[in-house]
């Protein structure tokens, strides 16, 4: 019975524990929720709620008319490649900031979705469930653009399974108020300087970068030196009865060699007239 509970532990069959929470730290039904959210007490992951506001989604007035500003960005007119700096902006802001005061962070997610429990959650993913806890501790007591910042461990660890894979295929029917996790991405040239500033501090653990073992596992010593490592494993590799074998074949090929060498030898001093 307790390996069957473990098994359904936080799918879909768990009639106790909710299924939503454990995937992606959060939950339409909030503390009204009839199924257990078992928060963690640790984590590598932390989630700062409803923190990036996308000016696409401009709120509205009490005559149902939309506001014209979100923040210091305007929405009336902007362009694809405006929101898209205007979320790059936001989202590098974040990183360096976290990355620099706690610790190094290993993934760093937006949501995109318009329901009130994933609309703008940034989900943190550090390398350490220590820098999480600080960053938890720090972050409560700070704000951001003028608002006060809500930070808590989350149980998500794998994005993957949060995700909505008909939203990656742009197939999702429910559009913005999708339970699952609508990521917002980032430009391509931010995601190199971002998470390429591993490499130029050193890498994990504070040993050579990714980038520099790369280099070095390629150079033309390092292979020679692979080939002559790969060549002695064979030989080391090879059966005792093999290796006489080869021996005795090679000094049958040696032996043959000298008798040929001999007839040649002899067909020309008889050419040449000496016995």
């Amino acid at each position: 019975m307790a390996e069957y509970l473990a098994s359904i532990f936080g799918t879909e069959k768990d009639k106790v524990n909710c299924s939503f929470y454990f995937k992606i730290g959060a939950c339409r039904h909030g503390d009204r929720c009839s199924r257990i959210h078992n928060k963690p007490t640790f984590s590598q992951t932390v989630l700062i709620q409803n923190l990036y506001h996308n000016p696409q989604n401009s709120a509205q007035s009490a005559d149902g008319s939309h506001l014209s500003t979100c923040g210091s960005f305007s929405v009336a007119n902007y362009s694809e490649v405006e929101l898209q700096e205007h979320f790059d902006n936001f989202f590098e802001d974040v990183f360096v900031e976290l990355e620099d005061k706690y610790g190094e962070i290993e993934e760093m997610n937006v949501c995109d979705n318009l329901g009130d429990h994933l609309v703008g959650n940034v989900y943190i993913k550090f390398r350490s469930e220590e820098s999480a806890e600080k960053a938890v501790n720090d972050l409560n007591n700070r704000w951001f653009n003028g608002r006060p910042i809500y930070a808590e461990l989350s149980p998500v660890t794998d994005f993957r399974e949060a995700c909505c894979r008909q939203y990656e295929v742009g197939e999702c029917t429910r559009s913005g108020f999708c339970n699952f996790m609508h990521l917002k991405p980032i430009s391509r040239e931010l995601r190199r300087e971002l998470y390429g500033r591993k490499r130029g501090k050193g890498g994990m653990g504070g040993g050579s970068g990714v980038g520099s073992r790369r280099s070095n596992s390629r150079s033309p010593g390092r292979i020679k030196e692979r080939e002559r490592e790969r060549a002695a494993a064979r030989r080391s590799s090879r059966s005792p009865d093999r290796r006489n074998r080869e021996r005795r074949g090679r000094s049958r090929s040696r032996d043959m060699n000298r008798s040929r060498d001999r007839s040649k030898s002899r067909e020309r001093e008889g050419r040449s007239g000496r016995f």
